[in-house]
């Protein structure tokens, strides 16, 4: 005779039956991903930690995830409160997939901000150097200290601005520390910007409330970095521009397309926490205007798939106008790049189209 519900619960151990009676209790409220969350430890398996998310339901670190924490779940017992981070609101099963190794870093994020903001002065030690500046490591996040923002004496002076020659002097520092600053943080490229110059709040406030929102600029290329390019705006001024903001297309490389000292026009639109930012593409003509009103949701379209990412492939319907195609339409990465090939043109639905914020989602049509 087949057992009722009531009574197979029943035999389950007092720790599994913590886990189903989490997601049973599950509240109307909705997680989202990438958020912070807090809970006891409820059990833990040999590949896998359950985690008492209430009113949420059921948390599991589990997989990669469980695998990258694998040194932080040693330390763990049943019944320890836990931090970690969402990166899925409800799998399959019906839990919150949590990263352990994620929290972490979210955490020392939040540390960096607050560096940044009562201008810390740390000593770090200088692990490699490039032709634009010195590498750097804090908390086990790189860290980047820009040639324009050493001091005259760690500066290297060299006739005719020879990068090969700036490289060799700034290589004789490696090994050594530094007194620095955080000034800037870059969570989606896994990066800080230092600098080792003396900041005097008074002078930079005063520098900085010459500019506004919007004020468009001549300025000249001080440094390039993976991540974008460094402007001079004046002296002891200078701004970043986030790759996003270079061009209105896909930027692999700014080294392909700007040089130092190369002048440049720019747009300001940011000014926070003492420092400013510019963007390039705000100068040029915006792509997406030109599909405002023309396209919805629902509508078929080709295009071209340009990159693949995280979370799925780049498709381009025009220069500077691409959509993301994500790896949950196909089931697996795997599968998407065994479908979607680079550089190939294939049929699109969009399923979202946002033109002003410059968001477009498609579906692949076989």
């Amino acid at each position: 005779m087949k057992k009722s519900l009531k009574e197979e619960v029943i035999t389950i151990d007092e720790n599994e039956n913590k886990v189903l009676k989490s997601i049973v209790d599950r509240s109307a409220v909705k997680l989202e991903v990438d958020a912070l969350v807090e809970g006891p430890v409820i059990l833990i398996k040999k590949s896998s930690v359950y985690v008492d998310l209430a009113p949420f339901g059921t948390g599991i670190i589990y997989g990669r995830e469980f695998i990258n924490a694998k040194d932080i779940i040693k330390k763990i017992n049943a019944g320890d409160l836990i931090k970690a981070k969402v990166v899925e609101v409800e799998n399959e099963d019906g839990y919150v997939e949590l990263s352990l190794k994620e929290a972490k870093q979210a955490l020392i994020w939040s540390e960096a901000e607050k560096a940044i903001k009562s201008k810390t002065i740390m000593d770090l030690e200088i692990k490699d150097a490039n032709k634009g500046g010195l590498i750097l490591e804090w908390q086990g996040i790189q860290g980047f200290l820009p040639a324009s923002q050493l001091k005259a004496d760690h500066y290297p002076r060299v006739l005719d601005s020879d990068k090969d020659k700036i490289l060799k002097e700034l290589k004789k520092l490696v090994g050594q520390k530094i007194s620095v600053m955080m000034i800037s943080t870059l969570p989606k490229e896994g990066k800080l910007i230092f600098s080792e110059k003396d900041n005097n709040p008074d002078e930079k406030k005063e520098i900085l409330s010459k500019y506004n929102i919007g004020d468009e600029i001549d300025c000249t290329i001080a440094g390039i970095v993976d991540f974008g390019v460094f402007l001079k705006l004046e002296d002891k001024l200078e701004g970043l521009v986030h790759i996003s903001e270079l061009d209105w297309g896909l930027v692999e490389d700014p080294r392909s397309m700007f040089k130092v000292g190369d002048p440049i026009r720019a747009k300001v639109i940011e000014i926070k926490d003492g420092k400013i930012s510019l963007s390039i593409k705000a100068l040029k003509e915006n792509p997406w205007k030109e599909y405002e009103g023309k396209l919805k949701k629902g509508d078929i379209i080709k295009g071209v798939v340009i990159k693949y990412n995280k979370h799925g492939a780049l498709v381009s319907i025009k220069e500077g106008v691409a959509g993301l195609v994500h790896n949950s339409t196909f089931g697996s990465e795997a599968k998407l790049h065994e479908k979607l090939e680079l550089g190939k043109t294939y049929n699109f639905q969009i399923t979202l189209f946002e033109p002003k914020d410059q968001k477009m989602t498609l579906l692949h049509l076989e």
